[in-house]
């Protein structure tokens, strides 16, 4: 998981970085202005990359796997996707102010089509919110779990509970024998020595 994380920060500045190289290159003996909107750029490439995660790892489970669930009391593989949907709908939906667009994914879909569907859509839905937002948008205080929070504080626990559940479903994986996504093409650690 901290190969995950080191992956993610250095995702999030490669991405706020290929955004800035045309204006770099337009004036090279200046200083690269910051991009416009930074917090909410910066923001929006770390939720990229999470969500990118559990799509990828919605997408590479085995449908027969998506009623697994390890100990009867926890969620199934299946249930944990429908569950990310419903929750990226509700954050979203509440900072751009709108009727969540979800419908009880984790409670409604079962079959893998449907609950990868449901995710990128959900997705796509969050993505559209951090493209209407701006850093002065961001900034704007509503109520959420009682508190007073920042709009983007919101999409960051949007991001932080998809990366929660992105970890249940290396879990799941991993019990498998499956690789998760973030963990392909990492080279095996050497073999202690006696």
């Amino acid at each position: 998981m901290i190969g995950f994380i080191f992956a993610a920060l250095l995702a999030v500045p490669g991405a706020v970085l290929a955004q800035e190289k045309p204006a770099a290159q337009a004036a090279p003996s200046a200083q690269a202005a910051p991009p416009a909107n930074p917090i909410t750029l910066s923001s929006k490439g770390f939720y990229g990359f999470v969500s990118g995660a559990v799509i990828s790892a919605a997408q590479k489970m085995p449908e027969e796997n998506y009623s697994f669930r390890p100990t009867p009391d926890v969620r199934t593989f299946g249930q944990i996707v429908g569950h990310v949907a419903d929750a990226s709908y509700n954050f979203c939906s509440q900072v751009s102010g709108e009727a969540s667009p979800g419908k009880d994914i984790e409670k409604t879909k079962t079959a893998k089509a449907d609950l990868v569907a449901a995710l990128k859509d959900a997705v796509a839905y969050c993505n559209k919110t951090y493209d209407n937002m701006t850093d002065a948008k961001g900034a704007e205080m509503m109520k959420m779990f009682g508190f007073n929070l920042a709009k983007l504080t919101i999409l960051s626990i949007n991001t932080a509970h998809t990366d929660e559940h992105y970890g249940n479903m290396v879990t799941y994986m991993r019990i498998k024998g499956i690789v998760p996504p973030t963990s392909e093409n990492q080279q095996a650690p050497p073999p202690a020595s006696k």
